[in-house]
């Protein structure tokens, strides 16, 4: 997801906590509807195996469909998928250790909340994109920081690293961190627990990002 010039906002999906049953199916219908650039892997208090049991059709799905496929926190199973990329916490390792163990090509990402600090700090690491966020209430996870669009706006304004807008995000609420500058926005309950299926969710962002 690296670029060295702006191009539209992205969609970025994340997966629910529960990725089993016919989640493969639903995510097939999510990408199919439209585009997306990248879905994270974010599964919780799981064995690696079993992990990476979960992982294998949703990982098929993305590769048959251009789209990233990252994985959440955990380094090691990243590096056993052989997947795009990887996404961490501040609790979650150092991206320069991450490189290391995924190669020069691998995409990592890191959560910087509201903090300019923590994402001048992440793109000194090598970081190939920062999280912002989250930027309105969620339940896909407590929420301890709230990061405000201005973040996005002096972000734009001083580095050429691609951003990411987390938290909350709809297709109602989304268009103020679009104009504010996020080059992604990542999304996860908007889509997966939409009345109309993922596909319907898609392609309102769809219709969002195409201005």
């Amino acid at each position: 997801m690296t670029q060295t010039t702006r191009t539209p906002c992205q969609l970025y999906l994340i997966s629910p906590l529960d990725v089993g049953g016919d989640f493969p199916a639903r995510l097939e219908e999510a990408v199919t509807a439209a585009p997306v650039a990248a879905f994270q892997f974010r599964v919780k208090d799981i064995e690696q195996h079993e992990a990476a049991r979960l992982a294998e059709p949703l990982q098929a799905i993305c590769a048959a469909h251009e789209v990233a496929f990252i994985v959440n926190d955990d380094v090691a199973l990243a590096k056993r998928l052989g997947a795009d990329g990887i996404h961490l916490g501040q609790d979650d390792g150092d991206p320069r250790e991450a490189r290391r163990i995924l190669g020069p090509d691998a995409q990592i990402g890191v959560t910087c909340h509201g903090s300019r600090h923590l994402a001048m700090e992440a793109g000194d690491a090598g970081a190939d994109y920062v999280a912002f966020g989250a930027f309105f209430p969620t339940t896909t996870k407590t929420v301890e920081h709230r990061a405000d669009p201005e973040i996005l706006i002096w972000w734009q304004g001083m580095f050429e690293l691609p951003c990411v807008a987390i938290g909350g995000i709809t297709p109602d609420n989304a268009a103020g961190l679009v104009e504010a500058g996020a080059d992604f926005i990542a999304v996860s309950g908007a889509v997966w627990n939409d009345p109309e299926g993922p596909a319907a969710a898609v392609k309102r962002f769809e219709k969002l990002l195409a201005g």
